[in-house]
């Protein structure tokens, strides 16, 4: 599943990334797509300290590709 959230800084990206998160079924992994650096540096340790596993985390230029699973 894909989440789109180019275009919306930190903290309200994690924000509608954790609800999204928690629309998901448990094993369910969940790409972010962003291009806030806040967010990339943020979301990761969010996801973690809410007790989801951080698969990946890829930069591409000025975006960043984050691969939560629940």
């Amino acid at each position: 599943m894909e989440l789109d959230l180019r275009g919306i800084r930190c903290p309200l990206s994690w924000a509608k990334a954790k609800v999204h998160l928690e629309l998901q079924p448990a094993g369910a992994e969940v790409e972010l797509l962003l291009d806030d650096p806040k967010g990339a540096r943020d979301i990761p340790r969010a996801a973690e300290a809410e007790g989801y596993a951080v698969v990946d985390v890829e930069q591409r230029f000025s975006e960043w590709r984050i691969v939560i699973h629940k």
